[in-house]
């Protein structure tokens, strides 16, 4: 109970310094709050930091791979309903098997959904989601290529668009968008 009123007491005399030095800048102030706060109450300053967004403009390399990871999740959640709707009403060898690939899409839709989320609020966290998904796309792509037919254009646009989303969060630029370091790449 002690940390807390201390850190609000710290929080108090940070605000009453600011008014006396005449700074408005909230978001400034905010985000001293937040690490003060994160000291005072015995929080790693890091877990603080990854919280908060980076200021300035977002790169447009970031805004990219964060539209194009949202597409991945909606694709995957068009599939999942789809899958689940013909298991439901279709005639499948096995309705369980499909409703259970239904639901199972539909959680793996998820992933991406909230990867390009993160990203397009530049949230550090959402990096390795977002590189995770298109990873584990890349062998699907593989798996649509070789079947053959109309599965070779799904095949090809998901393998673009992963290795798309992968060199763009590589990129300087997106890391040091998401308030990433050259120690915490």
């Amino acid at each position: 109970m002690s940390s807390k009123k201390s850190a609000t007491a710290k929080k108090a005399q940070r605000a009453t310094a600011r008014k006396a030095a005449g700074r408005p800048d909230a978001g400034a102030a905010k985000a001293a709050d937040a690490a003060g706060t994160a000291k005072a109450t015995g929080a790693a300053g890091a877990d603080g930091a990854a919280d908060a967004a980076p200021t300035g403009p977002r790169p447009a390399r970031l805004t990219v791979a964060a539209v194009l990871a949202a597409a991945e999740g909606v694709v995957l959640l068009g599939f999942g309903v789809y899958v689940l709707i013909m298991g439901l009403t279709g005639n499948p060898e096995s309705p369980q098997q499909a409703e259970m690939l239904g639901v199972t899409v539909l959680a793996l839709a998820l992933l991406p959904l909230l990867a390009a989320r993160g990203l397009w609020l530049r949230r550090r966290w959402s990096r390795g989601p977002a590189m995770i998904t298109q990873l584990m796309a890349l062998p699907v792509a593989w798996t649509l290529l070789q079947n053959g037919g109309a599965l070779i254009a799904a095949g090809a646009a998901t393998a673009v668009a992963a290795l798309a989303v992968l060199a763009l969060l590589i990129n300087p630029t997106a890391t040091e968008a998401l308030g990433i370091g050259p120690r915490d790449a």
